[in-house]
């Protein structure tokens, strides 16, 4: 008969694994946002799959519900979780770039790029064109929208300043130019995975560099 060997305590202990027990609840709960976000990312709140997240996670669908509550609920646990990183990245970036307003859309860039790693796909849970206007999911992730579309204003309108542009259409506009490449920027990203945010970060400077030569 075949036994199995008993450890010794040389042996290093196994790493734990999604949808076993023993698996500390917040390191579950992270292994679900993880995976939510990336579902909710790809396919948009509307169409995203409960059932879909549980499998990615190796966990029961009733499990989700017990921690989340709802596919609402889950959702707005996603964006608290991607809202503020992002939210950081960017204030750190243009915090580092002071006054020097001519780096700032590449320390930007490079910083959601950063941020982004691993996740790419959580940008597009914040903007999610799917939601329903006045929804629980859309006021969750308008509220985080609402303070990374501030940033973008603010700084959109620091770089018009330093030209001499104080027009307030001219500041709203780029701002949403500025919102809209960035989305651009990443969903190219996605669509290249071989692309590391370093490799994103040296393709944009050259970008940026060519758009202010054909100015």
């Amino acid at each position: 008969m075949t036994t199995a060997r008993a450890s010794t305590p040389s042996d290093p202990p196994e790493p734990a694994r999604a949808g076993t027990k023993g698996v500390p609840r917040a390191h579950r709960e992270q292994q679900i946002l993880d995976a939510a976000v990336e579902e909710f990312g790809r396919r948009g709140h509307a169409a995203a799959s409960m059932a879909e997240i549980a499998t990615r996670v190796g966990v029961t669908k009733p499990l989700l519900y017990t921690y989340f509550g709802s596919k609402d609920g889950l959702y707005a646990a996603c964006v608290d979780d991607v809202g503020p990183r992002l939210l950081t990245a960017i204030e750190e970036a243009m915090a580092a770039s002071g006054s020097g307003q001519e780096g700032l859309p590449h320390a930007v860039l490079t910083a959601l790029f950063r941020a982004l790693e691993g996740r790419r796909h959580a940008w597009f849970v914040l903007y999610d064109r799917t939601l329903r206007p006045g929804s629980e999911p859309w006021h969750a992730a308008r509220r985080h929208r609402d303070a990374v579309d501030a940033l973008a204003a603010t700084g959109t309108a620091a770089l018009l300043r330093a030209q001499g542009d104080d027009d307030a259409l001219d500041a709203d506009a780029l701002k949403h130019l500025w919102t809209g490449t960035v989305g651009a920027l990443i969903g190219w990203w996605i669509a290249h995975p071989e692309l590391s945010a370093e490799d994103m970060s040296a393709r944009c400077a050259r970008l940026l560099a060519a758009v202010r030569v054909g100015a």
